[in-house]
């Protein structure tokens, strides 16, 4: 086989050949001097590869990983993987063949049998070699393409039950009650046009003991005109939110009276009351009533299970994270432990700590010795911190791990074409600006340590929803100094020594609104030649909560007074006087 016009190279080795075209196809021709034969072979690909990488660099890589989810782009990929075996195949056994026809053969018949033999051998094994990279990228596409399957289509089989929540075979199914309504239709959700404010609800799901509890919920809010991320966390305990309008409130009225942790497992499999069937109709009730305490439009969910978590962590190498506030918990859950109670003490200090999944997860959700509002700042920091990490040789590198974890654990109705714009909208992002408000007491919830229906707290619904509508025009410089106040945590009573009425009530108001946690008891106190404002600070809270002291100070214009009291339960105590600024809190938007 010669090609016409063109002078080959007799005596050349048919598997250098090969190899070359292994290589790079037309590379063996042009080693045989068939150099426009080779040049046919190699301008396709030269061409398609200056198409693909003239595309890529368009892109952003998060656009880039956001594309490779694509069904459409996943069906080609597999078509474009298979047609590239078979033209390398041929461009191989071609040079190869080439090779062989000006091949210098032996004299001797079995000589050149043996030759002939080895040969064929050598072009098997570099075709072997060559469809091995094939085989590998076919391999990852069937991977990729059965993972996005099951995250975003909610009523995939992924694990051998019938449209199964996150953490597959170990969810069980709850049975649903009997329809009491006609089905309610599914609404038509206006696709996000990239313009508008986005909302996505982040979900936490506690699978253990057979339940089903969204003990994280976390509400993403995006304006893509500034880049500006606000997430707002609402705390499990939570009772009495406001349910949307609509065939549930002839069952619990005007507000779910539960915990909002359980209102998923409440309306799963109700579709007389929400759109969908099975799970996604306590996905679209978690969406709307959450909308609804908000003012929002909550359009898309994205779950985890607290499970598929750990795996993903891990399958990631890890997170670093900035530990602010050391947890000490000597009653944290240990379901696979011994003894009574299956509990274990968990102490994780104070600096940067490299966690894996295991680790991690303890993190974000401890909550014996610390804070409501500093457990939802634990587990928004482990999102962010995830975020800042994302190594993408480590994805890469751990890929069956990670899709394993992912495709069990994650849910979204978020749609797939969407997703090259919202990863490349968070490439836009200044992580270091994602502000955080999380709708714990004082200010916006009142607490209940012992009720009829245990611990719970309830919702100050005009609060969050001013707090809601103006998170994107609210001075940040504020905002960050509320929450770090609201962080430190101090107790604060305000005792009215003026006699001026509603005094201590107004100016609770005011200390809440700066993220003091004041109240104003119904006592009067001693106000024996008090002419001014007096702050007191009891058992050492003086050094306990300098951010506290401070802001006191520049209120009131006075310096603290250090008091050693066993009897005073409380941090600090304000005692007004006729000289007090008549302070209250700006109106509600």
């Amino acid at each position: 086989m010669q090609p016409a016009h063109e002078t080959l190279a007799r005596g050349r080795s048919p598997f250098a050949a090969a190899f070359l075209s292994l290589l790079f196809p037309g590379l063996g021709h042009a080693f045989l001097g068939a150099y426009r034969r080779g040049l046919g072979f190699a301008a396709p690909v030269v061409l398609l590869g200056a198409l693909i990488a003239g595309f890529a660099v368009r892109m952003e890589v998060p656009q880039l990983a956001g594309l490779a989810i694509q069904e459409w782009f996943l069906i080609g990929l597999f078509i474009a993987n298979l047609a590239l075996l078979v033209y390398r195949a041929y461009v191989i056994v071609d040079a190869w063949t080439i090779g062989r026809a000006l091949e210098v053969r032996p004299a001797k018949h079995s000589a050149a049998r043996q030759a002939g033999l080895i040969s064929i051998a050598g072009l098997l094994a570099v075709l072997l070699v060559m469809s091995v990279a094939h085989v590998a990228v076919a391999r990852y596409n069937l991977i990729l393409s059965g993972t996005a399957d099951c995250i975003f289509n909610p009523e995939a089989d992924c694990e051998g039950q019938e449209a199964p929540g996150p953490g597959g075979s170990g969810s069980p199914q709850l049975t649903p009650e009997p329809s009491l309504g006609p089905t309610v239709t599914e609404p038509v959700v206006p696709a996000w046009d990239g313009r508008e404010r986005l909302n996505i609800l982040l979900i936490g799901a506690d699978e253990q003991g057979g339940a089903h509890n969204t003990d994280t919920l976390i509400t993403v809010s995006i304006d893509p005109q500034t880049n500006q991320i606000v997430m707002f966390q609402l705390p499990r305990d939570t009772v009495d939110v406001p349910l949307p309008p609509g065939p549930i409130q002839s069952t619990y009225g005007s507000v779910y009276g539960q915990k909002i942790n359980s209102l998923f497992s409440a309306t799963r499999g109700r579709p007389d009351w929400f759109p969908g069937r099975g799970n996604a109709t306590g996905y679209h009730a978690l969406k709307a009533t959450l909308g609804e305490l908000y003012g929002l439009d909550i359009k898309y969910y994205v779950e985890v299970n607290f499970e598929g978590f750990k795996k993903v962590v891990n399958a990631l190498g890890g997170v670093t994270i900035n530990v602010q506030i050391p947890v000490l918990d000597d009653n944290f859950p240990n379901p696979g432990g011994d003894g009574p109670g299956r509990r274990e003490r968990l102490y994780i200090p104070a600096g940067i700590q490299h966690m894996n999944g295991e680790e991690a997860l303890k993190y974000a959700r401890s909550r014996k010795s610390t804070s409501d509002f500093d457990r939802g700042a634990r587990q928004q920091r482990v999102l962010v911190s995830l975020r800042q990490q994302l190594d993408p040789g480590q994805v890469l590198r751990n890929i069956d791990a990670l899709a394993a974890a992912v495709g069990e654990s994650l849910r979204t109705d978020v749609p797939r074409g969407l997703v090259p714009q919202l990863l490349g909208l968070s490439e836009q992002i200044d992580t270091r600006s994602i502000r955080s408000v999380t709708f714990t007491p004082p200010f916006y919830q009142d607490e209940f340590l012992s009720s009829p229906r245990g611990y719970i707290i309830v919702p100050r619904v005009d609060r969050i929803r001013a707090a809601v509508r103006e998170a994107f025009n609210i001075d940040p410089n504020f905002a960050e100094a509320r929450d770090a106040l609201l962080e430190e945590g101090a107790e604060l009573w305000v005792l009215n020594g003026s006699g001026r009425t509603g005094e201590a009530a107004r100016l609770s108001e005011y200390l809440s609104y700066l993220g003091l946690a004041a109240t104003a008891p119904a006592q009067r106190p001693d106000t024996s030649g008090l002419t001014q404002t007096t702050v007191r600070a009891y058992n050492g809270a003086e050094s306990q909560f300098p951010l506290t002291v401070e802001a006191l100070r520049l209120v009131f214009g006075v310096e603290v007074e250090p008091v050693t009291d066993a009897a005073i339960r409380v941090d600090f105590v304000i005692i007004t006087g006729g000289e007090t600024p008549q302070l209250t809190p700006p109106p509600l938007p």
